[in-house]
């Protein structure tokens, strides 16, 4: 679930506050290992016809039915368990009942789950149906904007190295990234203080070391338009584009290590097949 992106004062050094104990690198993989097993149930039901209120039961009930906790519930407010944003919405759709995929759409479906006092956070753009070359080119952009950001989360490179990596190649695909939602720290509570990951480049955003045992989503939120967004004034969630162009995101938690970077949220069916993000008819890896 994305964060409102909020910026440092000045340029960081590794915040060893951010660094997690090895029995809270083991809470965050056992968390999240259970929000990717939740995603790959899910995929089944994603489809046209459905409601993204019954998609949002369906969550709910399989996360507490494994004694796990939904992290979006009631936080600040939000009332559902996931969050679906289908085709113009970039982030924080609300499941109703009213809202019917169809043969066309893209959505979104974010989910974030508290295992035994960890948070895990995922989400995956799906395609409902016969969609447009257009949303296709889309989704493709976002799903390999997300490798190159996973890429640079290497121990020694600065937070904004992530920025840097996702931006321009957004660009060069004549697509932009929205500014005014980020990724974020994670691990005992959803969002970390103070640990922005800004997915546009911009000088005065957080740029700390990253170092071994720091755990963050990355999650690019990408427009086929421009980058603006407004948020609903009604329900005071739900984040569209400003243009009315298609928006696509997809996200992972991940765990800076020694070596490569670490999927926490891999779903199995994702490491079944050895890859990072799978999206039915595309090569994105």
């Amino acid at each position: 679930m994305p964060l409102d992106g909020g910026k440092a004062s000045r340029p960081l050094k590794t915040k060893p506050g951010l660094i997690k104990t090895a029995e809270e690198i083991d809470g965050m993989r056992r968390a999240g290992a259970f929000n990717g097993e939740l995603l790959d149930y899910m995929r089944q039901f994603v489809k046209a016809g459905v409601s993204t209120l019954s998609l949002d039961k369906l969550a709910h009930e399989y996360t507490v039915g494994h004694g796990h906790t939904p992290a979006c519930l009631n936080y600040k407010g939000y009332p559902k368990s996931i969050c679906t944003s289908i085709n113009n919405v970039v982030c924080h759709g609300i499941p109703s009942a009213s809202e019917i995929l169809k043969d066309g759409d893209i959505v979104n479906v974010d989910l974030t789950t508290i295992v035994n006092g960890f948070y895990g956070d995922s989400s995956e753009t799906f395609l409902i149906g016969n969609v447009s070359d257009d949303a296709k080119h889309l989704v493709l952009v976002t799903a390999r904007a997300l490798l190159l950001g996973i890429a640079a989360c290497k121990s020694g490179n600065r937070l904004q190295d992530i920025a840097r990596a996702i931006e321009p190649f957004v660009i060069s695909q004549g697509c932009s990234v929205v500014h005014q939602y980020t990724g974020h720290g994670i691990g005992k509570n959803f969002h970390e203080e103070n640990f922005s990951v800004y997915h546009h480049i911009d000088p005065e955003a957080n740029n700390f070391i990253l170092a071994p045992g720091m755990t963050f989503t990355v999650e690019p939120m990408v427009n086929a338009g421009a980058w603006g967004v407004t948020t609903d004034s009604r329900d005071k969630w739900t984040v569209r584009t400003s243009d009315g162009s298609l928006s696509a995101q997809f996200e992972h938690t991940i765990l800076v290590t020694s070596a490569e970077p670490e999927i926490l949220t891999l779903t199995p069916s994702q490491k079944a097949a050895g890859v990072t993000i799978a999206v039915p008819g595309m090569s994105i890896d």
